[in-house]
């Protein structure tokens, strides 16, 4: 079998104008980067089409550090409804190149289901991440500077709050200090680095609705307090339409296509362990004007990925899936079952059956938000008859659809079953009103509680004397109303990322909490999560190379 970018490569692909006219783009909508790659405008939006198009989620069991395939199986799910005579695009996520040169080695997919130009999503794309980065870095040297050049009038903050980003795992930047040398260089203070995808200028780009608001959400970004108390925000600099020019391009959507020519709209990265965790609205609303089905993704595990997209960007944007396909592997079933993780990939029925816990979870949980599930087997070649049976058997037993996917090895065909599953679902049992975790008007340390007890299965939830207060200035400054963003390890329910299966009774310690007033949600730090990943003791980085004029070890 050819490796994935082999595969992508071996791709005969379609102009991007071509692509775009498949779905009713003009050309002159189009800016094209280069032949194969475009950004759009937002006023190809279209509330009426977006009303009468259907909505697919796909999210997960809990990972497994090789993931779980919903991205695979996302584009698998667009090519197979295309392959039955539906009009469908995907929506998903841009890569990090973080995870690509650390763990991942590449997100846009897997064999005959990715999509392409696969080399360039996965790196500089179309320089969406480096203006995020730029963006916000820009926030911090102005913040900077107007703290040294306002010195003589008396101003300073007694406690700063923002920090720096960079597209790169980089543990050795977690906690830095600034201004080292002589004065000239600034004032000696704290800081630090987080990673790009968690930004707060990431979630202001992707739950913005229109420049205009866009522009609202960075002004009000929260970036300390003065020593009386005060809130300082960006607004305070007067450097908001800066900040906006150079976002202007990142805002637009980005259409790419998949290996058999499906348009693909990839824009936005945030991490679902440490930010929301789902693609921008603009990108999913003119997916929507375009396609009769739209199929997108939300990060890591239904726990994750899935609540935030139902109870932050559904709650924001109006949006409702018709349908929520939970994807599954027996690599992660025995993960969860118990199973050694040097044994996975041998047949273990009693670790299957074991590990059915953690995928019961994930499925009540998405029904309590009104949502009808289906299981999606996504299929690996090691994976036996016997124990996939025990799965279709186990999913009849628990009222759930199943499909087998076999896209990664069979494009589009290898589909067809999941996608005419999807389609007789929404048309005779769709999902029903989105039922939220929390109401608006709860209380911060109420909605991170009901997240706490009724998603993860924890007892209690603990706060530390830091969080306690940050929730009391939240609260003051009136930001009650913001949904919540846990941030806490992908690997299991609980904080503890080698707490497998669907643990119970635990308690849920909250360290920390930051306060997003841009993107207006509240994010709270679970456990020991960190927001700039470290790289593993054998990076992809070591896999990746330019050989005869080509690139190897992307994935």
């Amino acid at each position: 079998m050819k490796t994935d970018i082999e595969i992508a490569r071996s791709i005969k692909m379609r102009r991007i104008t071509e692509i775009a006219e498949s779905i009713g783009i003009p050309e002159e909508k189009v800016a094209q980067y280069g032949h194969y790659m475009a950004k759009v405008p937002s006023s190809l939006i279209d509330e009426e089409k977006i009303a009468k198009s259907k909505l697919i989620l796909v999210t997960a069991i809990t990972a497994t550090k090789a993931g779980i395939g919903k991205t695979t199986v996302s584009v698998g799910l667009a090519l197979g409804l295309n392959k039955i005579g539906k009009n469908a695009i995907v929506a998903l996520r841009e890569p990090s190149l973080g995870p690509c040169f650390g763990m991942k080695g590449g997100a846009a997919g897997g064999g005959y289901a990715q999509v392409v130009p696969m080399e360039k999503i996965n790196l500089h794309f179309t320089g969406d991440m480096h203006a995020v980065t730029s963006a916000h870095n820009m926030i911090s040297a102005l913040l900077d500077n107007y703290i040294y050049n306002h010195q003589a009038e008396g101003f300073a903050l007694k406690e700063v709050l923002w920090k720096r980003v960079l597209d790169v795992n980089d543990r050795s930047l977690r906690s830095i200090v600034t201004g080292l040398g002589p004065r000239t260089n600034g004032l000696t203070a704290e800081s630090g680095f987080d990673i790009t995808a968690a930004s707060e200028l990431m979630a202001i780009l992707c739950l913005s609705t229109d420049m205009e608001d866009m522009r609202r959400r960075i002004d009000n970004i929260l970036l300390g307090y003065t020593f009386d108390d005060k809130p300082f925000m960006v607004k305070d600099m007067g450097v908001t339409g800066a900040i906006l020019v150079l976002l202007k391009t990142a805002f637009k959507a980005n259409l790419v296509q998949t290996t058999e020519g499906t348009a693909a709209f990839i824009h936005g990265g945030p991490f679902a362990n440490i930010a929301h965790g789902c693609n921008s609205i603009i990108a999913t609303k003119t997916a929507m004007s375009l396609g009769e089905y739209v199929v997108t993704e939300a990060g890591f595990g239904a726990d994750l990925g899935a609540e935030k997209f139902l109870n932050i960007k559904c709650r924001k944007s109006g949006l409702k899936p018709d349908l929520t396909v939970l994807v599954a592997t027996l690599n992660g079933l025995k993960m969860h079952g118990g199973t050694a993780l040097e044994n996975i990939q041998k047949p273990d029925a009693e670790g299957v059956k074991k590990g059915f816990a953690n995928l019961d979870r994930h499925i009540k949980n998405l029904q309590s938000f009104g949502q009808t599930v289906i299981v999606c087997f996504n299929k690996y070649a090691s994976d036996t008859e016997e124990e996939i049976n025990l799965v279709k058997e186990h999913c009849a037993q628990m009222g759930v659809p199943f499909a087998l996917n076999n896209a990664w090895a069979e494009g589009g065909e290898g589909a067809v079953d999941l996608a005419n599953l999807v389609v007789e679902t929404i048309e005779n049992n769709p999902s029903g009103p989105l039922q939220f975790t929390y109401e608006d008007g709860q209380s911060l340390k109420e909605k991170i509680e009901a997240i706490a007890t009724k998603i993860y299965g924890a007892a209690h939830v603990t706060f530390s004397a830091i969080a306690k207060k940050k929730l009391a200035a939240a609260e003051k400054m009136g930001f009650s109303s913001f949904p919540v963003c846990i941030a806490k390890t992908q690997y299991s329910f609980s904080q503890d990322a080698k707490a497998y299966g669907a643990p119970v009774g635990f308690d849920f310690d909250i360290k920390d909490i930051v306060i997003n007033s841009g993107s207006e949600m509240i994010v709270a730090i679970a456990g020991d999560i960190i927001r700039m990943p470290g790289l593993p003791k054998v990076p992809q980085a070591t896999k990746i190379d330019i050989i005869d004029g080509v690139i190897e070890g992307l994935s």
